[in-house]
């Protein structure tokens, strides 16, 4: 099947490849940090006087790994599907859209939401595990779990000061636990695994809404401090312009003033003052996104209270499970402040699994589609299997500033409409 201008065309299979290892690579590192899980990890030595690891053995814990697995895996997950069935494309898509293209975007959507996800928590998962094992750190609740022999506490003193002080001072080693059914578990308690598997998790979901319904702290982007409108009244501002011989009055925005999404474009500076340029979202919006966040907080107490984890490794884990969710999220996702909520476009045909030295990223100019056609398949939108010329804008230079200029924006299939309630996004042409 070719590509033709503003047609569909046929998906490299390269492309779809390179997507595919990734979702390998992701089972992979899941995989490994299964299997760590199953390792005996080093057993640090400890002081059976330490009141730290005295605390007593849980057997009934508050979220058990199953429900931590429905709350940090599956109900994200099933959030980001839902989202992207019902609310993507979004409203500024024209009606006469196919919907077959429209589609394409859903599954797109879901298919980078699903792949951040599966990326930050494979990440904390991984990373925790390998931690876990390699610091051997005991659990408040060891003791508990060891039920040491005391009577032979001298055969397994390692260090201290045994017999040269009154009162012994020293450590001892794993052997001297005579209940090794749940003593490796014992040594994992650095970091919290609960902690970084549910921020991971539920911090990529928050970020995802942000994304999705614009929830954001109100900013102003560059180019709105070039003119600093401050005055009380947007009328007083337009003629306080012409009086002083502004030339940002009436002029025609440049292509670089666009949003590339076509949702965020910037009204004439005359129209607007610099305190109606940005707005709060609703407060509901706002609870909505924080919802995740308390679950995680909650999920991560539970640990402490449990006598599962000290405080340092909960903090140590939840840090952790953050940063992980933050990086699932930006690799496949633009900045939510700027990214209108879409994800990043798929790689280049071209580029699918490597760039060499100078190249400056994985999208290209071949686009996305097979290579029956290279011509028409350059610069096509790559879900939606449109083309992507670059953006022009038009508009004839006027000398009455009575009005501004005319303002028309082409971006290959897609067109920026402006209209009184912002533009309007077209992807039937």
């Amino acid at each position: 099947m070719k590509s033709t201008g503003g047609g569909m065309g046929s998906i490299s299979k390269r492309v779809v490849l390179s997507y595919i290892l990734d979702w390998l690579v992701i089972i992979a590192a899941v995989g490994v940090a299964a299997a760590l899980s199953n390792i005996t990890p080093n057993m640090r030595p400890f002081s059976p006087m330490d009141q730290n690891i005295s605390f007593p053995f849980t057997h009934k814990e508050k979220v058990p790994n199953l429900l931590l697995l429905g709350v940090a895996v599956l109900a994200p997950a099933v959030i980001i599907l839902l989202v992207c069935l019902f609310f993507v494309p979004g409203p500024t898509v024209d009606r006469s859209t196919p919907r077959l293209k429209k589609w394409r975007r859903k599954f797109w959507e879901w298919n980078t939401g699903w792949l951040g996800l599966a990326l930050a928590l494979a990440t904390a998962f991984l990373v925790t595990n390998g931690m876990k094992n390699l610091f051997g750190k005991p659990r408040p609740d060891l003791l508990s779990r060891c039920n040491p022999d005391l009577a032979r506490i001298r055969d397994h003193a390692v260090g201290g000061y045994l017999g040269q002080v009154d009162e012994a001072i020293f450590l001892v080693k794993d052997s001297i636990c005579r209940d090794r059914t749940i003593l490796d578990d014992g040594f994992r308690s650095f970091p919290s695994g609960h902690a970084s598997s549910s921020w991971a998790g539920l911090t990529y979901l928050t970020l995802f809404l942000c994304s999705k319904f614009a929830i954001a702290i109100p900013f102003l982007a560059p180019r709105d401090t070039r003119d600093q409108a401050t005055y009380a009244f947007p009328h007083r501002s337009g003629h306080q312009r012409r009086a002083n011989g502004s030339a940002s009055y009436g002029k025609v925005p440049l292509s670089s003033d666009v949003d590339p999404s076509g949702l965020n474009q910037q009204e004439d500076d005359a129209t607007y003052p610099i305190r109606n340029r940005a707005a709060a979202p609703p407060n509901y919006l706002l609870v909505i996104a924080v919802i995740p966040i308390g679950a995680a907080m909650y999920i991560s107490s539970t640990r402490f209270s449990d006598f599962r984890h000290h405080g340092f490794d909960i903090l140590f884990g939840s840090i952790l499970g953050f940063a992980a969710g933050w990086l699932g999220f930006r690799w496949y996702h633009l900045p939510i402040r700027q990214g209108a909520g879409w994800s990043w476009g798929p790689r280049s045909r071209d580029r699918a699994f490597y760039i060499g030295v100078g190249v400056r990223g994985y999208a290209g100019e071949a686009g996305f589609t097979s290579g029956h056609n290279q011509a028409d398949s350059a610069h096509e939108d790559l879900e939606l299997g449109q083309r992507d010329v670059p953006i022009v804008v038009t508009g004839a230079t006027r000398n009455d500033m009575n009005a501004p200029a005319p303002l028309v924006v082409h971006d290959g299939p897609s067109r920026i409409h402006p209209t009184q309630h912002g533009p309007r996004y077209d992807m039937s042409v």
